[in-house]
């Protein structure tokens, strides 16, 4: 198993990398937003890298965050999910996005990614939104709360949908209210603080 490479750029391709490892050049397949994040020719550079045998091919993937790595994994566990589809689930949206919208139920968010339908969307949802909390997550991860809230939390979290707030940051700026000023707050304080949350 080739678990990290530490060398440097001697190629960029259009949806992967060589890198030169001590003379050795191996070919690593990255997504976009890896790819964008990468040095230069001839600078150093480290990946965290995941091989796939497959009876007719080896492909080696690589990721600059270890969380990305362990998300790679954890998203191909689910029935529709090869390589490439976690591949770009991943370079459209960073690992705490993942969680955040896995948590809020926000099929919208994982379809941005190439590859993901409604359907598939759903599935990664049902399938995964046990397992979020306990993974790496480069990032801002979502506080506990009912992946689909009521009472005031509820009414709030569709009084920011309908200004325009996307299903996975409502859902985000509600929770961290609730977990920094407690669960009971009224709807009024709610709208408050969330809005607060999601200033720019």
């Amino acid at each position: 198993m080739i678990a990290r490479l530490r060398g440097t750029v001697a190629a960029i391709g259009e949806d992967d990398a060589v890198i030169d490892v001590g003379g050795v050049g191996y070919l690593v397949h990255l997504a976009p937003a890896t790819l964008q994040r990468l040095p230069g020719l001839g600078e150093p550079v480290e990946l965290f890298t995941e091989l796939q045998v497959r009876e007719d091919d080896m492909s080696l993937f690589g990721f600059l965050d270890a969380a990305d790595r362990t998300w790679f994994r954890l998203l191909q566990t689910v029935q529709g999910v090869g390589a490439r589809v976690a591949l770009s689930l991943l370079g459209t949206l960073r690992p705490h996005e993942l969680a955040n919208a896995i948590a809020a139920n926000d099929r919208a968010t994982l379809s941005r990614a190439s590859g993901v339908g409604s359907r598939l969307a759903a599935r990664l949802i049902s399938e995964l939104k046990d397992r979020v909390g306990s993974l790496p997550q480069a990032g801002e991860p979502v506080p506990a709360m009912l992946a689909t809230p009521d009472g005031a939390a509820g009414d709030a979290l569709s009084a920011l949908l309908h200004l325009g707030y996307g299903r996975a940051d409502a859902f985000a700026a509600l929770a961290r209210v609730q977990a920094r000023l407690g669960p009971e707050l009224g709807l009024d304080m709610l709208l408050r603080e969330s809005l607060k949350e999601l200033a720019p």
